[in-house]
């Protein structure tokens, strides 16, 4: 079973309206990044999200596909707190992807990461290792790109 189908929503959200937003904030961010190279960005990881969900699907329990998706289930869970909910606080406004965030990825990734571990998708010192190493490792990706192209 391939337990997370809903990896581009977020990012969809952020594709369409991050761009006016960076524009209108550009002051105010640690960095920016042109529409273009941020929907790039986007395509990118959303098609890295499909092929891994499906070689998860492919492959089943305890398999390193899991694991990754796994690992990717938490970096989403992770992303609502950081950055898309601080967001809102600091520009006291709607950020762009924080609906998508608290709505629809909080909810549905939560049941999904615990139904990898009851189910026996994922499981031990393993599933914590991709759990933190998955989400430290796509931040560390994102933070690069963006200096590479702001």
């Amino acid at each position: 079973m391939a337990f997370s189908r809903r990896n581009h929503a977020t990012q969809s959200e952020e594709a369409i309206w991050l761009p006016g937003f960076v524009a209108a904030h550009r002051t105010e961010l640690p960095w920016t990044v042109a529409s273009g190279e941020f929907r790039f960005g986007v395509a990118v990881l959303t098609v890295a999200a499909w092929v891994v969900t499906y070689l998860s699907w492919l492959t089943g329990r305890e398999q390193v596909w899991a694991y990754l998706e796994f690992g990717y289930v938490v970096a989403m869970l992770v992303s609502v707190f950081v950055p898309h909910v601080p967001s809102v606080l600091v520009f006291r406004r709607y950020v762009p992807g924080v609906v998508t965030a608290v709505v629809l990825n909080l909810p549905v990734l939560t049941v999904l990461a615990t139904k990898a571990v009851r189910e026996g998708y994922v499981s031990g010192r393993k599933a914590l290792a991709f759990g933190i190493g998955v989400p430290v490792e796509l931040g560390a990706v994102i933070v690069g790109f963006y200096a590479m192209v702001g």
